[in-house]
């Protein structure tokens, strides 16, 4: 399973996110739609977030596990937020429709 933890502050503010596991839809040895969409996602966020938006980010990433790890350094500029919004919402929805045996969204205040 791939479990996603966005990190807000008390405030809603995103600090960060957390990215680990392989979703485990495929048989092995055979694409996973699943890890192939939250992967999709995922990374090209934290692309967006530091090449489009100009954010300053501190990412970890390990693709053997598949873990990604982003922190904010700064608050977020409205069209960063309106991104991670958009990460967010898609997750949300893949986890509803493939199952949250293979995706689950967390939350977490720090």
């Amino acid at each position: 399973m791939t479990t996603v933890t966005i990190r807000r502050d008390r405030d809603g503010a995103y600090r960060g996110f957390t990215c680990s596991g392989h979703a485990g839809y495929a048989r092995k040895g055979q694409p996973d739609i699943v890890c192939a969409a939250v992967s999709a996602l995922v990374i090209g966020a934290v692309n967006s977030l530091e090449d489009l938006a100009g954010e300053r980010l501190k990412a970890e990433t390990d693709a053997d596990t598949g873990f990604i790890r982003c922190e904010f350094q700064d608050s977020l500029q409205e069209r960063s937020v309106f991104l991670l919004d958009s990460m967010v919402y898609s997750l949300e929805n893949i986890s509803r429709e493939y199952g949250t045996k293979y995706l689950q969204v967390k939350y977490e205040e720090v």
